[in-house]
């Protein structure tokens, strides 16, 4: 997902993907805007995106207000209490919210389903590009 939204961008903005563990609050500072991807896991945004956001949050604070963001959640059956987190934090950051959260759901419902390896359908894929490709075209433009 962020990959497809990533790829989507490049042509209209300087685009950079990190992984949570990889992120750091020197990358939101450097940053224009924002789409934060993440899977739900267990009812929430995963362990490594959380502890972005908890190693990211105070140094930050007060110094990204007002900058764009938007949100990819993959879920196996909701990702509604993901996308309630992220947007949360983003709130409390002040951020502002340029598009609902894209919530895509897998339906892994058994250990082994969820334990599986996912592939995410074309189509699917083709909204995160439209995501990816929106969010660039706005900062490029200074929509955001």
């Amino acid at each position: 997902m962020a990959e497809a939204a990533a790829e989507a961008g490049r042509g209209e903005a300087d685009v950079v993907l990190k992984t949570a563990d990889q992120a750091g609050p020197d990358d939101l500072l450097e940053a224009d805007g924002y789409l934060f991807c993440a899977p739900e896991n267990l009812a929430a945004i995963s362990g490594l995106m959380k502890e972005f956001f908890d190693r990211s949050y105070y140094p930050v604070l007060g110094k990204i207000e007002g900058r764009p963001y938007a949100q990819l959640v993959c879920a196996g059956s909701d990702g509604a209490n993901a996308a309630r987190q992220t947007a949360r934090i983003a709130t409390g950051w002040r951020l502002k919210e340029v598009q609902p959260p894209l919530i895509l759901c897998t339906h892994a419902q058994t250990p082994e389903a969820i334990l599986a390896e996912k592939s995410i359908p074309e189509d699917q894929l083709e909204k995160c590009r439209e995501i990816g490709a929106a969010m660039a075209a706005g900062l490029s433009l200074g929509v955001f």
